[in-house]
């Protein structure tokens, strides 16, 4: 049937890559690693290269409990940082727990997405999670990056799985650098995205250039997750004090973001989710801990909007 998932296939598609894709079961593809460990059903087409960007990598695409004794299609949330969602193995700071918490999500709830990993590409990670240009660190590949996710990515998953392509229907996330390329692109490719999860976000890179282009670019309806721990710089070197006061900065920035986007016309509770969790760090294991409340507020809209 079409748009069903094809494994082991390598029928070639229309995308801005022409290069043939091959589907492999998770398990099948790690079988050199006894200790990766993963929830549910997740596929890896391997070494997926970008012309956007020169480079390539693994994709990996979480399919929800019901995909295979059903037509249904789902929404899509694309995610960054891919090595660190779903398994403890591939991670270089810990897993997120994605699986997992789908997993649970569509057992006590009924709701259910597709999950896009997008693994980092290693040292190229700040420029491509970076919309603009650091004096001092540099960066700034991150248009470039989203054209990957938008015209590589995107058409490739629409084609090979059983998605709802439309842009209420589609959402990206990601924390820290990831939580800062998720919020820029919800309003740069705003065409494309519908929601968008922005945990403990770099908001400070380029002398927080977010702020102005937030508050320059038009108004896009949809949904926005916003989150910060109270503890996002803890571990720094400088002492108690100075990590305190870092920590302050970093979740009253959060909080100035949010009164942007409130300003913007997103109404809080409704369009717009502010979560500030208190002693929380900047680490996998908060994003994990908060994500089940936030997939849930964005997915809920999504899903409405199939039976709308």
């Amino acid at each position: 049937m079409a748009g069903i998932e094809r494994m082991n296939t390598t029928r070639p598609i229309r995308r801005e890559s022409d290069a043939p894709v091959t589907w492999y079961d998770y398990h099948s593809h790690y079988t050199s690693r006894p200790d990766h460990f993963i929830s549910g059903i997740v596929r890896v087409a391997p070494a997926l290269h970008s012309p956007q960007l020169g480079n390539q990598r693994d994709l990996l695409v979480y399919l929800p409990p019901s995909y295979h004794q059903s037509h249904q299609r789902y929404p899509v949330i694309y995610m960054h940082d891919g090595q660190n969602l779903f398994d403890n193995a591939t991670s270089f700071a810990g897993e997120w727990g994605v699986d997992e918490t789908m997993e649970q999500l569509a057992h006590s709830s009924g709701l259910e997405a597709i999950i896009v990993g997008i693994p980092n590409a290693g040292e190229a990670r700040l420029a491509e999670y970076t919309p603009f240009r650091d004096r001092h660190l540099g960066g700034g590949r991150g248009d470039a990056y989203l054209d990957f996710i938008v015209h590589t990515v995107k058409p490739l998953i629409d084609h090979d799985f059983r998605t709802l392509p439309g842009r209420r229907t589609t959402g990206i996330m990601g924390s820290s650098l990831g939580g800062l390329i998720s919020l820029y692109a919800f309003f740069a490719r705003g065409g494309a995205f519908g929601f968008a999860g922005v945990m403990s976000p770099s908001l400070w890179f380029a002398q927080e250039a977010i702020f102005d282009f937030v508050e320059a670019s038009a108004f896009w309806p949809g949904k926005l997750y916003l989150d910060a721990g109270t503890r996002e710089l803890g571990e720094q070197p400088g002492g108690r004090l100075h990590r305190a006061t870092a920590s302050r900065r970093y979740y009253a920035s959060v909080r100035r973001m949010k009164g942007i986007l409130v300003r913007k016309g997103y109404r809080p509770l409704r369009d717009l989710m502010h979560v500030e969790e208190q002693w929380a760090g900047h680490s996998e294991s908060s994003w994990g801990r908060r994500l089940g409340p936030a997939l849930r507020f964005l997915i809920s809209e999504a899903l409405r909007q199939t039976s709308g």
